[in-house]
């Protein structure tokens, strides 16, 4: 295919003299030379794939609520890499910085196992199990919502709900998440439900 004094070779945009070049015994062996196979080192030859064997499953990344599409590679369960979508029409296989690096909430080092919990009035954190502290806000949440029912408004109008607590959803949950943390809060009864996806 040719444009403008230009000719397009395996997908390289080259100009048409050295296409000629190429063309002639001694001179196009030598104009080859760092080009095409001849570029590629013995190491990398047999390198192979770096994905090869590795398990892809389609995820969708846990920050923002863009709903950028991954790749999650795994190799006999364990994480290996995480890699933006090339299929996704919302990301096309591109990540941002925060989506790029997700595979850290699994394997950094530093990450917390643990919560960390000042009682009221203390002046120091403990650490917690995670079944216990989550033991602990279904608790409070009952309470809460047994403290301030409310059958009937000012006007005596029937309402059956709470005011005593309130949920703001965050944008690193997905659709599906929302939409089931939607039907529990609204069947515990509180009306303040609110989502940073949506807002």
């Amino acid at each position: 295919m040719e444009d403008s004094g230009r000719i397009v070779e395996n997908g390289s945009n080259r100009p048409r003299t050295f296409s000629r070049l190429r063309r002639l015994p001694v001179v196009g062996r030598a104009a080859d030379w760092g080009l095409g196979p001849r570029a590629v080192s013995k190491n990398t030859r047999q390198a192979g794939p770096r994905i090869a064997g590795l398990k892809a499953d389609v995820s969708v990344c846990p920050y923002c609520s863009v709903g950028c599409s991954q790749l999650v590679y795994t190799r006999h369960g364990e994480l290996v890499d995480i890699e933006g979508n090339p299929d996704s029409p919302i990301n096309q296989g591109t990540l941002c910085p925060k989506g790029s690096a997700s595979r850290q909430l699994i394997q950094q080092p530093g990450r917390l196992t643990k919560v960390r919990y000042r009682r009221p009035g203390g002046t120091e954190w403990e650490e917690l199990e995670l079944e216990q502290a989550m033991d602990m806000i279904a608790e409070r949440l009952i309470r809460a919502r047994e403290d301030h029912w409310q059958e009937r408004d000012e006007r005596g109008r029937r309402v059956d709900r709470t005011l005593g607590f309130a949920h703001l959803g965050g944008a690193t949950l997905d659709n599906e998440e929302n939409y089931l943390i939607k039907k529990l809060f609204t069947a515990m009864g509180a009306v303040q439900i609110e989502n940073q996806a949506r807002i």
